[in-house]
């Protein structure tokens, strides 16, 4: 059996529990990359151009990944002063992946439209999920900000804050796209956290009780996004 794990224990076994999110990171990585890799490369070879501000955005998100595994070894190897100090630039970057990331949202399904291959009524829809990635990103991470000196909470709004800008690499897994496992995608590094929780605090963190439901509410999106409601504001927020 597994031994149990809690609060307040040496800093041996905390080091041993933090590295738990190295795997958690490597698994948000993996999957994002096996998600875009695909319509990334297939670009390529079609020789189609893109936008710049689609390479910009797409090179910071590969930042992003690269910071969450850098933090989560720190931590896990106990470099805690160095983790703090490449957190204050996170914070930074974090601000940019979240401006560029709201950028792209609307780019993306304006560029469909000009080229003849999507509605305005699509586009519009469409605008729910990536806008939606963006305020669960935003939530999570300044919750992770506000309680940088609350390890135990930190780590796991950080790591929600990182799932919740996975989902449209998710919807790319030529395995899931267009069913039901796709939301179960998503949930996969929460769900693996909570298991962690279990077999080493016997609890799950209330952070990831709340956090799963809060991402639970944001599936609302994909259907609110059909509503005339929605439609109506989408289209104003589409510069075409």
């Amino acid at each position: 059996m597994a031994s149990v794990i809690v609060e307040g224990a040496p800093p041996r076994a905390r080091r041993a529990r933090t590295r738990f999110y190295v795997g958690a990171s490597l698994l948000i990585t993996a999957t994002v990359l096996a998600g875009f890799a695909p319509v990334f490369f297939a670009t390529v070879v079609r020789g189609e151009p893109r936008p710049w501000i689609i390479h910009v955005h797409g090179a910071v998100y590969l930042g992003w990944l690269a910071l969450l595994i850098t933090q989560s070894v720190l931590a896990a190897r106990g470099r805690i002063e160095l983790h703090k100090r490449v957190g204050n630039f996170g914070i930074a970057y974090a601000c940019l992946v979240w401006v560029l990331g709201v950028i792209v949202s609307i780019v993306v399904p304006t560029l469909h439209v000009r080229a003849g291959e999507w509605t305005v009524d699509r586009a519009a829809s469409f605008l729910t999920i990536p806008l939606g990635d963006m305020v669960l990103f935003a939530g999570f991470f300044g919750a992770a900000v506000a309680y940088r000196h609350k390890p135990e909470i930190h780590k796991r709004l950080v790591l929600l804050a990182s799932v919740a800008v996975m989902f449209a690499a998710v919807g790319r897994l030529w395995f899931v796209h267009g069913s039901p496992l796709r939301i179960l995608m998503w949930y996969l590094p929460v769900l693996a956290a909570m298991a962690y929780d279990l077999v080493t605090r016997r609890r799950i963190h209330p952070v990831y009780l709340i956090g799963a439901a809060i991402m639970a509410l944001a599936i609302a999106r994909i259907p609110f996004g059909h509503t005339d409601l929605w439609l109506g504001i989408g289209r104003k927020l589409l510069p075409l």
